[in-house]
């Protein structure tokens, strides 16, 4: 045997360069006795209502500033960064506290890859909705007549395109997102690639930034229910509450394609629970 490289019989065998994480409890409640488990919510609420005040306010500045002249402003261009950048530093940020999720979708994604509890998935969406919204608020009171004016950085579906569109735009959207997640965090990338943890947090921000460039002229770009959730609580017009429903179904069955397509086909848990195609 050569050392170095592995071969695709020996990775079959089972010697794995890797060690393969067991995946997580359903059911931990050994996590409520370990201050770990409080500061990493605490960690989701701050960094998700730090989320919502940039990526809102670069919104309605945009906007502000395009509709006293036009062409003027960042353009969705910058606002597909605002919201990109924010994720790849705050991830950088958190990311060995809680994970770096700032997304019940990213959550909802690892909870189906028994990456984290339920009661850790529970607790983070609700710090992540309640983050969200004091976010959204913080964005109301520094900028409360463009904020009022200029549709408070809500999701709605643009004019032209219908609800199944905005709601499938929405699912492909989030799904590059927590695919992306899925696959930066793999443990086989420590023995695969030359893996640089800080990089970690890059692919996500630029997952967050694609996603962004092709949905927002559709639905101004969830992929996020607890943004979603946010701006609507803040804002709190009927019309944005009309479709709102848009912005969690989408995102969860999103992270549900992607948590699967990973789980079960990229990492072949389907083949490993049925025998392998040799046999």
């Amino acid at each position: 045997m050569t050392t170095g490289k592995r071969t695709t019989e020996e990775l079959e065998s089972g010697h794995k360069p890797y060690k393969e994480p067991p995946p997580a409890p359903f059911l931990d409640m050994n996590e409520f006795r370990m201050w770990s488990f409080y500061r990493a919510i605490i960690a989701e609420f701050v960094a998700t209502l730090l989320f919502l005040y940039i990526s809102i306010a670069t919104v309605i500045g945009y906007k502000n500033q395009s509709k006293a002249e036009a062409c003027t402003g960042v353009g969705f261009l910058g606002v597909a960064w605002g919201f990109g950048g924010t994720i790849f530093v705050l991830v950088y940020c958190i990311g060995g506290i809680s994970g770096g999720h700032i997304n019940p979708a990213v959550t909802f994604g690892l909870l189906v890859g028994r990456k984290i509890s339920l009661a850790r998935a529970l607790l983070y969406i609700i710090a992540q909705c309640l983050g969200a919204m004091c976010g959204a608020g913080i964005v109301k009171g520094i900028m409360k007549h463009p904020y009022n004016s200029l549709g408070g950085g809500a999701n709605s579906v643009t004019e032209g395109y219908s609800k199944g569109a905005a709601l499938g735009a929405e699912i492909m959207g989030t799904f590059v997102l927590v695919y992306t997640v899925f696959s930066a965090t793999d443990p086989k990338r420590t023995a695969r690639d030359s893996y640089v943890p800080v990089l970690l947090p890059l692919p996500i921000g630029f997952a967050v930034f694609i996603a962004h460039l092709a949905t927002i002229p559709i639905t101004g770009t969830g992929i996020n229910p607890a943004r979603s959730l946010g701006a609507a609580t803040v804002y709190n017009k009927k019309a944005i509450w009309d479709e709102h429903w848009i912005f969690w179904v989408g995102p969860l069955i999103g992270a549900l394609a992607a948590a699967l397509y990973h789980k079960y086909v990229l990492r072949g848990e389907a083949v490993k629970a049925l025998g392998t195609f040799r046999n």
